[in-house]
């Protein structure tokens, strides 16, 4: 029987969607991360429970032929990437391999086609934002870089592989301007300090810089902006965001533009889109556009649909197929984001799309009591999924295509299965890799009424 600190020889046999290896002890599962199949090494057992338990890697004795040497000094600290001491290829075999045993194990799924996992053309600098939040070390000096695993201390950088380098610079030159001013920095514990977190996005050739602070305002914001427009041209949105409360949400509600546009603008799928710091917008730009193309042709529009876009944000994915419908319903229960898709069907000529702020179940069941009958529904819910009586209501509906765009395999497939029961089946399945290098996978799913 293993315990605690015990020092034992292992293979990894598989991988985990999260980036731990498995290996077996006895019958008992080990989870070893960073670890790839085919691993030989000695793990030093943290924690055992009942049925499985916990290592890390003491020595690596013959090293998988997946593995590569991290290209991060921050990567075994840092709570962002989980797959990045293994190829590529082989990431994508993994998160493929988790779609597909999500949804044929927990969900029951049978006679679909599961299509190939649409990589990215590079994993790295592929996000458009960036949260970073600004701390001090045990010595009190301050300190920008990224939370550790399931926690809020931050592992101190000043690179990201994952975000542009332009990212880096910025992130670096407000680091130097809180230094060179003495400008208090926040501390979860006390409550106390100014400046929380640095917030930038980035959409085509604009960049926002947001401030995010525990205040009403910044000492030397002049400098601040001179500095900020100096380092890069392409900053175009200075922005300060007012956060005061005890909270681990990164932004407040109340933004004060300091110097350029409220917001800045991306052009997705031929549609232009303005970001604001409250806006949600997809990370990745060029995967989102092929995320959008593969649930536009899961949809098979003709022109002549009703097409209900619940979960629908700022509206980009209804948009984008707007042209292609009779009508297009979006459905979203954040007030600012419902602003924005409106603004942004009326900044794109769209007129045909009506936009409900409401939670999905509500509108489900209202738009189901009125006998709306949708062609098609495009839902793309949060990592929780829809539930029992979201899918009741559209169901109800009887459209004859549901597309489900998800970013949790295992709810995903927990939705499929009551879908299945109700008369939808799973016709076609495509991950797709949106967020290269961690341990998340967005799926498209094609269901058809019986």
């Amino acid at each position: 029987m293993i315990k605690k600190n015990d020092i034992i020889p292992v293979e990894v046999e598989d991988i985990t969607g999260q980036g731990s290896g498995i290996a077996r002890v006895d019958g008992m599962a080990v989870f070893v991360p960073m670890t790839a199949v085919g691993d030989k090494i000695n793990a030093r057992i943290l924690k055992v429970k009942k049925n499985y338990a916990f290592a890390k890697i003491e020595e690596i004795t013959v090293p998988s032929a997946e593995r590569i040497l991290p290209d991060c000094e921050c990567y075994s600290k840092c709570g962002g990437c989980v797959f990045r001491h293994i190829s590529y290829e082989e990431e994508l075999k993994i998160k493929r391999q988790r779609v597909y045993d999500a949804l044929t194990r927990i969900g029951g799924i049978r006679d679909f086609e599961m299509g190939e996992i649409v990589g990215c053309k590079s994993p790295n600098s592929y996000r458009n934002k960036a949260q970073i939040p600004v701390g001090k070390d045990k010595e009190g000096s301050v300190i920008t870089g990224f939370y550790a695993p399931h926690s809020h201390r931050i592992i101190s950088t000043d690179r990201c592989a994952l975000q542009p380098p332009e990212f880096d610079s910025i992130a670096s030159e407000v680091k130097k301007w809180i230094i060179d001013h003495n400008i208090s920095v926040y501390d979860e514990n006390t409550r106390s300090g100014l400046v929380r977190h640095i917030y930038l996005r980035r959409g085509g050739g604009e960049i926002m810089v947001c401030i995010v602070i525990n205040g009403a305002s910044i000492p030397h914001k002049t400098e601040l902006v001179s500095r900020l427009t100096s380092l890069n041209i392409n900053i175009t949105s200075i922005i300060l965001n007012i956060n005061t409360d005890d909270t681990n949400v990164i932004l407040g509600k109340k933004c004060i533009t300091l110097s350029g546009s409220d917001t800045i603008s991306d052009t997705l799928c031929g549609l232009k889109f303005n970001i604001s710091p409250l806006s949600f917008y997809q990370v990745n730009h060029d995967q989102t556009e092929r995320l959008y193309g593969l649930a536009a042709e899961y949809a098979g529009l003709t022109g002549g649909e009703l097409l209900i876009d619940l979960y629908c944000g700022a509206g980009t994915i209804g948009l984008s197929m707007a042209k292609n419908v009779r009508s297009l319903i979006g459905v979203e229960i954040v007030p600012e984001a419902i602003e924005n898709a409106r603004e942004n069907a009326r900044v794109n000529g769209i007129e045909n799309a009506e936009f409900i702020c409401s939670d999905a179940d509500a509108a489900a069941k209202l738009l189901a009591k009125r006998r709306v009958r949708p062609d098609v529904v495009v839902i793309d819910p949060p990592r929780k999924g829809c539930g029992a009586s979201v899918i009741d209501s559209i169901c109800e509906m009887s459209p004859s295509r549901v597309v489900y765009v998800s970013c949790d395999p295992e709810t995903l497939a927990r939705d499929l299965k009551l879908f299945d029961e109700k008369g939808f089946r799973t016709v076609k399945v495509t991950p797709v890799d949106m967020f290269p290098r961690t341990g998340h996978v967005e799926t498209v799913v094609q269901l058809m009424k019986n």
